[in-house]
């Protein structure tokens, strides 16, 4: 048996995932991913291409995230006490 085999039996197989499982799930992944999504040629695309798609579309909503917080940071700086007090009672609710 090898490594792998035995790890996963150890870490509870009875949480095991069958393979069309997995298929399903990648499947529902790539319908989420523009870059797939949009593409003409998404009908057979490896899972190894969704997942790396995957990760590289949430490097870009982290990036997306940062650059908007630090927008919001400078208006909310450069922002009347009154004006920003309502901002973040808006953001907080």
């Amino acid at each position: 048996m090898s490594s792998r085999r035995s790890r996963s039996r150890h870490s509870g197989a009875s949480r095991s995932i069958s393979e069309d499982q997995i298929n399903d799930l990648v499947s529902k992944l790539q319908q989420l991913l523009p870059e797939i999504r949009d593409s003409r040629r998404s009908d057979k695309v490896s899972a190894a291409r969704v997942l790396q798609e995957t990760c590289n579309y949430i490097r870009s909503l982290h990036r997306e995230v940062d650059d908007l917080s630090e927008r919001l940071s400078e208006l909310l700086a450069n922002s009347d006490t009154n004006q920003a007090a309502l901002i973040r009672s808006l953001l907080t609710q």
